[in-house]
């Protein structure tokens, strides 16, 4: 789950790391009042769950509230990469003398959190990674530790030799670690961390992605979702139970499992395909699942066929044919439908789609994606 900036700062202060001040707003009259409260230069910053705010004009510096209130008219109602600004954070702005990166992963490969520090902050970790990864520093710590201090000054000396500063910056990264653990984070980052000209250090950005699969621990972060941030076809994947990410490709997958659904992905691009989608329809499907997974992936106008791809153990595939009989008929689609239903129930699921006209049977999962993308072709 994503959450915005300003929530990510609450989490940030309540944990002990400097954030500024900030208060959002939804209309031009609220950000001009609050500009004239706090009586100095501001920056309006869109809230909106996506990176590359500043480079599309969704981060602005106002010098007074008129033109605080001007700047929010032009980001309110602005789409940044294909998210509409419905709210912006209005905060005081800060004279910058440095800008780092601070950030915490979950590294999967190690099965550990990752910490990743850079002298170079303000600009895309990814740029930095890939021009200059010498500048990059990283450290795996244990979350149930959280990072240790001497590890935290090994890092934060590396990126500022000084050390009155150092030692800031080692503080902020031990709390920065041990709010990651504790809220089940998958992300954490502070980018930039700035020293201002007095020598104080303060994360002006923050990034925080939460676990879905933790949330039952998290009432209060789970309040914190803004669905109207979410697409429809993300809400109503999450409502009926369907795990659903939406990519840039043109196979449209349906499979049970994420396991299986990484490695039907895979296998789309090892036939030199694209996914479209990564959708898991789970363990225990119903027909009204593959009814709302078929209705979402046929609104991805890139997606010029549909490949099913379901191994049944808990999840029958005679549920799975039925629903997509009934899909069939409720949404009248048009696209080329490739299917491999194989387990329990599965001579039963190919007699009910032994008649359904457009569909492609497979009895392997090579024999399915390599047919799925030659119809994508």
């Amino acid at each position: 789950m994503n959450i915005h900036e300003y929530q990510a700062k609450e989490i940030f202060r309540n944990a002990g790391i400097p954030v500024p001040e900030g208060t959002v707003a939804t209309t031009v009259e609220q950000v001009r009042d609050i500009a004239a409260r706090f009586g100095t230069r501001v920056v309006v910053k869109a809230q909106v769950h996506t990176g590359g705010r500043g480079k599309a004009g969704g981060v602005k510096l106002a010098h007074n509230p008129e033109e605080a209130a001007g700047l929010a008219e032009k980001i309110l109602g602005m789409e940044i990469k294909g998210h509409v600004v419905r709210k912006v954070l209005v905060t005081p702005a800060v004279d910058i003398s440095h800008e780092y990166y601070l950030g915490v992963v979950l590294d999967r490969a190690a099965g550990r959190p990752l910490v990743m520090v850079s002298r170079e902050g303000g600009i895309d970790i990814e740029e930095v990674a890939k021009t200059n990864p010498g500048a990059i520093l990283r450290e795996h710590f244990d979350p149930s530790t959280g990072l240790y201090p001497f590890q935290a000054r090994q890092l934060a000396y590396g990126i500022e030799p000084e050390p009155h500063f150092a030692k800031q910056i080692a503080s902020i990264l031990i709390k920065l670690c041990r709010c990651f653990a504790q809220v089940d984070g998958s992300l954490a980052e502070i980018n930039p961390l700035i020293r201002t000209p007095g020598g104080e250090m303060i994360a002006i950005d923050a990034k925080i992605n939460l676990d879905d699969s933790a949330l039952f621990h998290h009432h209060d972060l789970e309040a914190m979702r803004d669905s109207s941030a979410e697409s429809a076809n993300e809400a109503a994947a999450r409502e009926m139970g369907l795990s659903y990410i939406k990519l840039d490709g043109a196979i449209g997958c349906v499979v049970n499992g994420a396991g299986l659904a990484m490695a039907t992905m895979d296998l789309v691009k090892h036939f030199g395909g694209s996914p479209a989608n990564f959708l898991d329809i789970g363990g225990s499907s119903s027909p009204d699942k593959v009814i709302t997974a078929i209705r979402i992936i046929t609104e991805d106008q890139n997606v010029k066929v549909i490949l099913f791809n379901i191994f049944g153990g808990i999840t029958r595939c005679d549920d799975v044919a039925n629903g997509l009989i009934r899909a069939l008929s409720a949404t009248k689609v048009k696209l080329p439908i490739v299917a491999r239903l194989t387990g329990t129930n599965e001579e039963e699921a190919r007699q009910i789609l032994g008649s359904v006209e457009g569909l492609t049977p497979a009895e392997t999962m090579d024999e399915a994606v390599q047919r799925a993308v030659e119809l994508a072709r």
